[in-house]
């Protein structure tokens, strides 16, 4: 069983604001899904789903006692399976996702990888994702990176669109266990096992991560405070002109993860705005 907190008649930037509040708290919702509900008015709803009715309660206070909010209860159904089969296929520069049932949709050119609804984040529909494969899409058309580093995998989707895109080995990281299970899955659907390695791993002093020295590529598609907590570590890692694509922020938050980049010689060369979110490509000079 299942609990659905669903807070509504919210602008579209409170809804994002308060879908951030939610996926920083400790116990974060399994999925969340922003719907406009009145396009004249301009009135948004946030559903937060969670595995108890305790963990949606403990969400519910930390939302606006003015806003309308309501728990209820749901059946044991699929539901992020039943939600994304209904949603059309990722377009994002040269690259397709898509699920089993859009197979009939791949592109003979571009490149198309399968991802189906799953236990971890990221199927390439939000718009954190889409934002990282545009900028990847971007980059490629300028120089080919070889040591490619994804932190905060889920899916692993960005990681295997870099390493399908230029044939290299990729190294994708998170500190989930069950995110790790579903790249690996992933990435044997798409072919692609042989160029991808995987690893659980909270820090960046791994040794699968150390191993692979600096990185003329990483992805961090998480949140903005971890974001600002691993600017450290993510700017040692990264190679003297290599790029580095942050994303999993809102407009609100860049001013300040843009600073703690910039404190150390990272500079932004680009940025992608969908929605209310925000990718940013920053490079170390």
């Amino acid at each position: 069983m299942q609990f659905a907190l669903t807070i509504a008649d919210l602008t579209a930037a409170s809804a994002a604001s308060i879908e951030s509040l939610l996926e920083e708290a400790p116990a974060a919702p399994l999925a969340t899904s922003r719907n406009e509900i009145d396009e004249g008015a301009a009135l948004w709803n946030l559903v937060a789903y969670f595995a108890t009715e305790e963990e949606a309660c403990e969400a519910a206070k930390l939302v606006s006692a003015t806003a309308t909010i309501a728990i209820t209860e749901l059946p044991d159904t699929d539901w992020v399976r039943c939600s994304l089969e209904g949603l059309p296929p990722v377009r994002a520069g040269r690259f397709f996702l898509h699920g089993v049932h859009d197979r009939g949709k791949r592109r003979a050119g571009g490149i198309s990888l399968e991802v189906d609804a799953a236990t971890a984040f990221g199927t390439g529909h939000h718009p954190t994702t889409q934002g990282c494969l545009i900028a990847l899409d971007a980059l490629l058309k300028r120089r080919k990176p070889r040591r490619i580093l994804d932190i905060g995998c889920g899916t692993g989707v960005l990681a295997l669109a870099a390493a399908k895109a230029l044939h290299v080995r990729v190294i994708a990281s998170d500190t989930d266990p069950e995110a790790i299970r579903v790249t690996r899955a992933n990435a044997r659907l798409n072919g692609l096992a042989p160029l991808l390695r995987t690893t659980v791993a909270s820090v960046l002093s791994h040794p699968l991560i150390r191993a692979g020295g600096t990185y003329d590529l990483i992805f961090a598609n998480i949140l903005a405070r971890p974001l600002i907590a691993l600017a450290q570590p993510i700017s040692g890692a990264l190679s003297r002109g290599g790029t580095l694509i942050l994303s999993g922020l809102t407009e609100d938050q860049l001013r300040s993860v843009l600073a703690a980049y910039r404190n150390r010689s990272l500079f932004p060369i680009g940025s992608i705005y969908l929605d209310s979110w925000s990718t940013i490509v920053l490079t170390k000079r």
